[in-house]
């Protein structure tokens, strides 16, 4: 899939970037005091504020795996954002006039206030851990797969990524941050609509907007709600509403990399504006970066795709002893197509029920087929993996005369346990793939540039943020407040730069060293939710209990932390649940502590 692109593109590409990253460090030359470095002066707008949320929040992982993931099951993913108007007004109401009130720099200055130094200083390191992690793979989700597309090493990808964006943070800092995210918010929606409308432009004449609905309806890609209470579902309604509205609480609340992002507004009014307005937008976004996925896998439905999105895995596998066994896939599925385009033709004319039942079982058979070809990848790019399968396989063949036994039984799953880690492989995972090969295939000169930069404006954007906020937690929350005497705003500013730099290179390490999983927006998610619901339960201890002290929180974190690792590794629940869990558990435990406390001092 290696793409040479055309020189519009590039022109496209550069120009943006460049005017981008020019911008912001011309806009914030000069900033030299603490208050202009690190919360941006407080002048910042509503709007300003929103769409720094926004885009702080809309990472390059938003746009290439949100498509993939409403390509391969569709709309439901929007479930996952329904707590985050809920969460924003609380916020509004809560957290940001304390904030106000006591003009912090940081969410975790609070927390000495009421409790003190130890729980503020290890709240304040669960979140560089956890957004430290993300900033590395906000940086690497573009630059693997941009990797493959142009056929460039991934760590000066990540090197490249990594450096512009540390070139205006460290100039500007907040400021910098929030004045080019302005900018990019700008290239992102505009990349988007002009992708779905081409899109939409690519489906037959004959097949109108509401046809590619209904066409997408008949898989089973239009269903948005799910009420069921099935803990195995990780979409549903529940928990996009309970389990979502602890995360957005918690990442939008006690994240500094948001928090940042409306400290810097000029008023009260305008930070809570700005976080309603982001609230009110967040969701149709969402919608419509999904309804992008489904466009496209209505597109395919016209179109012949690849059984596999990643090229070279394919090649791969091609080139291997399993070549024939895929070519064998291919020639099927070529077939399957010839059917599910006339079928989808044919539905666009008619409304009969046959005709959605026979798409949908097609669209299952392709699923089969997908999964088939990622197996037969992981074997021709593991030989380690292709040995183990072997010898299970004559293992559960050995055994099969006795089905019902326990060793038939737990072979079986484990070989159907190795079946699913090959779906969920680097090589065979190709979700994220998806919109960046349509996007090269497909797409017209000049649009293909500016999705490109839309793709590396958004990891821009989440990535300075990120940084800036990891910066400013390590400079006033450790560094400055364990100085035994006030060396000043120049010093402080300094240093600030210095730790800016210093995780920015962290950011890119850690890029270096990512691995895909099986979603990219979920492995983020996923960080997020183990760390996120303990910060929370500490701030709502800090809000609403004024009778806990800080021994009592302090030593509750901890435990809670090691129990909600635990939980996560166990897979006791689905990830966004650990949010509530975490929350419930760490002021259960807090609460515990201090009564046992109170008792021992009586």
């Amino acid at each position: 899939m290696q793409q040479t692109l055309d020189w519009i593109d590039w022109t496209v590409l550069i120009v943006t970037l460049a005017t981008i990253v020019g911008y912001g460090t011309w806009k914030t030359r000069g900033r030299k005091n603490a208050q202009d470095y690190i919360k941006g002066g407080n002048t910042s707008q509503w709007w300003t504020i929103g769409l720094s949320v926004m885009a702080t929040q809309a990472s390059a992982i938003t746009f290439l795996s949100t498509t993939g993931q409403a390509f391969a099951d569709g709309m439901g993913f929007v479930q996952f954002y329904f707590g985050l108007p809920i969460a924003m007004v609380i916020i509004c109401l809560v957290f940001i006039p304390i904030y106000h009130r006591l003009k912090v720099y940081t969410a975790y200055e609070f927390l000495e206030n009421r409790f003190d130094l130890k729980t503020r200083s290890l709240t304040a390191i669960l979140f560089l851990i956890q957004r430290g992690l993300a900033a590395g793979i906000t940086i690497f989700a573009p630059a693997i797969i941009l990797s493959v597309v142009l056929g460039w090493n991934i760590v000066t990808l990540n090197i490249i990524i990594g450096v512009l964006v540390i070139i205006y943070t460290v100039s500007g800092g907040t400021k910098a941050v929030t004045v080019t995210q302005k900018q990019q918010m700008f290239v992102i929606f505009a990349g988007m609509i002009a992708a779905l409308f081409i899109i939409i432009n690519l489906i037959p004449e004959e097949v109108s907007f509401r046809d590619a609905i209904d066409i997408a309806g008949a898989t089973g890609k239009m269903k948005v709600l799910d009420f069921s209470f099935d803990l195995e579902n990780r979409y549903t309604v529940w928990t996009g509403l309970i389990g979502g509205t602890f995360l957005m609480l918690s990442y939008f609340g006690t994240d500094q990399s948001q928090v940042q992002r409306y400290l810097s507004g000029k008023s009260l009014k305008e930070m809570q504006m700005g976080l309603l307005f982001n609230g009110m937008l967040k969701v149709p976004m969402q919608f419509f970066i999904l309804l992008v996925g489904v466009m496209v896998f209505v597109f395919y439905q016209f179109n012949p795709s690849p059984l596999n999105f990643i090229d070279k895995s394919e090649q791969t596998v091609l080139a291997s002893d399993y070549g024939d066994d895929y070519r064998a896939l291919q020639d099927k599925q070529t077939t399957l197509f010839n059917e599910k385009q006339n079928v989808s033709l044919a539905l666009s004319k008619s409304e009969d029920a046959s005709l959605k039942n026979r798409l949908f079982q097609l669209d299952s058979i392709e699923k089969t087929y997908r999964a088939e070809s990622k197996f037969l990848i992981k074997k021709a790019v593991d030989t380690e993996y292709t040995t183990t399968y072997n010898a299970l396989k004559k293992e559960v063949e050995a055994l099969i005369s006795n089905p019902e036994s326990e060793a038939y039984l737990s072979k079986s799953a484990d070989l159907k346990a190795l079946y699913k880690d090959a779906a969920k492989d680097t090589q065979t995972n190709d979700r994220d793939y998806m919109f960046i090969r349509f996007i090269l295939n497909n797409l017209p000169t000049g649009l293909i540039g500016l999705l490109l930069a839309v793709i590396l404006s958004a990891a821009m954007s989440s990535t300075a943020s990120e940084i800036n906020a990891l910066a400013t937690i390590t400079s006033i929350d450790l560094y400055g407040r364990n100085l035994k005497e006030d060396k000043g705003d120049d010093h402080m500013v300094k240093m600030t730069k210095w730790f800016t730099l210093g995780w920015g290179i962290v950011a890119i390490i850690i890029a270096c060293f990512a691995d895909l999983a099986e979603n990219l927006i979920q492995l983020v998610n996923i960080i997020g939710s183990i760390f996120y619901g303990n910060v929370l339960g500490i701030f709502l201890l800090a809000f609403f209990f004024k009778y806990i002290k800080g021994n009592a929180v302090f030593v509750g974190a901890l435990i809670t932390q090691v129990i909600v690792v635990i939980g996560w590794w166990l897979e006791w629940m689905p990830y966004l649940w650990l949010n509530l869990f975490g929350c419930i558990v760490v002021i259960t435990i807090a609460h515990i502590l201090q009564v046992l406390t109170l008792k021992k001092a009586v």
